[in-house]
């Protein structure tokens, strides 16, 4: 497992519409474990493979409630609503204010192909939308109310 580059703002991979992950085998693996390490050194709570350069349908999301990966996701239900800061790893030193669902259903494979639904609340949920906008070329700051930078890391 290696941690990767994330790309940052301006990269046009960080823009394209994402393929769907067609071949679940080593290489996906692979890829699958360097972003688990990737989110990990980065502090992050999710991370998409167009963030390491890879336009292809996966995310890893890592937060309290454990860590994912959701191959070719697709969000079948949303309820309510929160607003609150959000922030990205292909995003340095800025933050906005996103209105995101409280709660997301989604359906999604895992690394051997099985499908699995899951249901996201709160901050998981902010986290699932995120990096799923991620595999269509939608950045937070597309769709922030605000964005600011944030003060320099001392």
């Amino acid at each position: 497992m290696s941690q990767r580059y994330v790309v940052q703002t301006g990269d046009p991979v960080l823009r394209q519409k994402c393929s769907p992950v067609k071949n679940f085998n080593g290489e996906l693996w692979a890829l699958l474990d360097d972003m688990k390490t990737t989110v990990r050194a980065e502090n992050g709570a999710g991370l998409a493979a167009p963030q390491v350069g890879v336009a292809l349908r996966a995310v890893v999301i890592d937060v309290e409630e454990g860590y994912f990966e959701l191959i070719n996701p697709v969000i079948l239900s949303v309820k309510g609503e929160q607003t609150g800061p959000e922030g990205c790893l292909s995003v340095k030193g800025k933050q906005g204010t996103v209105t995101r669902p409280q709660r997301v259903k989604a359906e999604y494979r895992d690394r051997n192909g099985k499908k699995h639904k899951l249901t996201a609340e709160g901050f998981f949920a902010r986290a699932v939308c995120h990096e799923l906008d991620h595999l269509d070329g939608i950045l937070y700051t597309d769709i922030a109310e605000e964005v600011y930078d944030l003060p320099p890391e001392e």
